[in-house]
């Protein structure tokens, strides 16, 4: 008899900002499998990641833990928390999620970008795992790609393409077109590869994850979705004063790194095309994965929920990339689709993090195991945390969200910022010194939270939040050249090596 349990399938993007969604009201972009998901489910217009970068927030969701827990606080090879041992993650968080479905009678499954460090391919527990990771350091780690090696044995006729996800470096934020067409891509791969798991029989039900590399830039959907939307249709990015907006010294540093340091409201605009068209790109191939669902005689008993590890900035705040506080970074889409459990088509202002992810599958497995989170079903929360950089440098900073209100702690120079959301949905008016009662109740909140938690009691002293002497750091550009090709630099020819064509028309 087939276990009666639900089958559990987790669907991410990266770098999907919160608010490109259209039956969540952004009118000007095309999400009908999406919305499909809404209509089917409850959207939670809160959700936040527990740390706005790729890494450590992909090691909260296999976790369930936050970055005190991990000891992961940006893109860096998790170290063991104050008072914890051992070589991998796993080792002081617990089991991998994964593996704890698979204890709990799962047949499980992982398919796409998991963003492992140091080692690109560290086994996670799932029984089906095929990776489709951006980039490699070597031609042995490109070899073990999922996508990669559909392209070199199946499609040769590909094999000249460097960089298979789109040109990085000096193009991370130029708009591009993806080298294959719609069928061919890494986001139709993880689709085929999903559906292929989606008709497996087995009497256990499945958990999949399923971790699509887009919309990350470089923004290179397929043709036609490349033209699928006008710039002159597009806003432009929101902006404050560049002087209250780079508070976070963080922000003018990363735009730098990747060559978006100048960018003008008229590139913006046609880069936000190739984003919302690599995002309807996807949407697509989540359909496909739907209707595979749907085809399902268990498809009834299948919880289906969407997120993403973090957002993307798109010039708003003169800020690019992520790794920061404002919402188009730190706010997640979140919508969970399962109607014997969850209101179709309804709303919850509840806030919602990461950490909950891994409570939300094992309770609907039976056995249900918190961690750092919260049962989203049951319990509520009053305090969201957020954490980025590293404990005792000034590159930590933590987040608080409280009803309408958002508190931020930069260590760098003490710099603090409060935004009222209700009002200023934009964030362009910060309230820290006219708000002082709402300030000082998260600001201790913080000073609580990091005398609670042992990796970060070190940011406290004498009642106070640790603070350091403000300082800049030195601005550098980031290369992210086809290293497993070979390539690390830019071609930079003597004069005698220039060639001249003889029929330049």
């Amino acid at each position: 008899m087939k276990d009666s349990k639900p089958n559990i399938l987790y669907i991410m993007c990266d770098q999907f900002r919160f608010d490109c969604i259209r039956a969540l009201g952004n009118s000007q972009i095309q999400t009908p499998n999406l919305d499909r998901l809404v209509k089917r489910g409850v959207s939670y217009e809160n959700a936040y990641s527990s740390c706005p970068v790729c890494i450590p927030a992909r090691y909260t969701i296999r976790s369930g833990c936050d970055s005190f827990s991990t000891g992961c606080y940006c893109n860096e090879q998790p170290i063991p928390p104050k008072g914890k041992m051992g070589t991998h993650l796993d080792d002081w968080s617990g089991a991998y999620l994964p593996e704890t479905m698979t204890q709990l009678g799962y047949r499980t499954f992982g398919i796409g970008k998991f963003h492992t460090f140091p080692e690109q391919y560290e086994p996670l527990g799932y029984e089906v795992h095929i990776h489709t990771e951006e980039m490699w350091d070597s031609p042995e780690l490109r070899a073990k790609d999922g996508f990669a090696k559909y392209i070199s044995e199946e499609h040769p006729e590909y094999a000249y393409v460097e960089q298979l996800h789109g040109e990085r470096t000096n193009m991370y934020y130029a708009p591009q077109v993806s080298s294959f067409p719609a069928e061919h891509t890494v986001e139709a791969f993880v689709a085929k590869k999903t559906i292929e798991q989606l008709e497996v029989e087995d009497m256990r039900p499945f958990f999949g994850m399923v971790s699509f590399i887009g919309p990350h830039p470089p923004c290179a959907p397929p043709i036609p979705y490349n033209r699928f939307y006008d710039p002159d249709g597009m806003e432009n990015p929101v902006k404050g004063t560049i002087e209250s907006d780079h508070e976070d010294e963080q922000i003018p540093w990363m735009n730098y790194i990747v060559y978006a340091d100048e960018i003008n409201d008229a590139w913006a605009r046609n880069l936000k095309t190739r984003y919302y068209g690599e995002i309807t790109y996807i949407d697509s191939c989540i359909g496909s994965i739907l209707d595979a669902v749907e085809q399902r005689e268990d498809a009834e008993n299948t919880m289906i929920c969407f997120f993403a590890d973090h957002g993307d900035m798109l010039g708003d705040h003169h800020a690019w990339q992520k790794e920061c506080f404002y919402e188009p970074s730190v706010k997640i889409p979140f919508i969970v689709s399962y109607p014997p459990l969850f209101t179709p088509n309804s709303r919850s202002q509840n806030l919602v993090s990461l950490t909950d992810l891994f409570g939300l599958a094992t309770k609907l497995a039976g056995k249900r195991e918190l961690r750092d989170g919260i049962d989203i079903v049951e319990d509520t929360r009053e305090f969201l945390f957020s954490f980025y950089g590293r404990p005792q440098t000034r590159r930590f900073k933590v987040m608080v969200r409280h009803k309408q209100w958002k508190y931020i702690f930069m260590a760098n120079g003490g710099k603090e910022q409060l935004f009222d959301l209700d009002h200023d949905p934009m964030e362009l008016d910060n309230l820290v010194n006219e708000q002082e009662e709402i300030a000082t109740l998260l600001r201790e909140q913080v000073l609580e939270k990091c005398k609670k938690e042992a990796d970060l009691q070190c940011m406290v002293k004498d009642e106070a939040l640790v603070t350091y002497p403000f300082e800049a750091r030195e601005l550098a550009r980031l290369h992210q050249f086809a290293f497993s090709r070979g390539v690390t630099s830019f071609i930079v020819p003597s004069e005698k090596s220039y060639m001249t064509s003889k029929h330049p028309n």
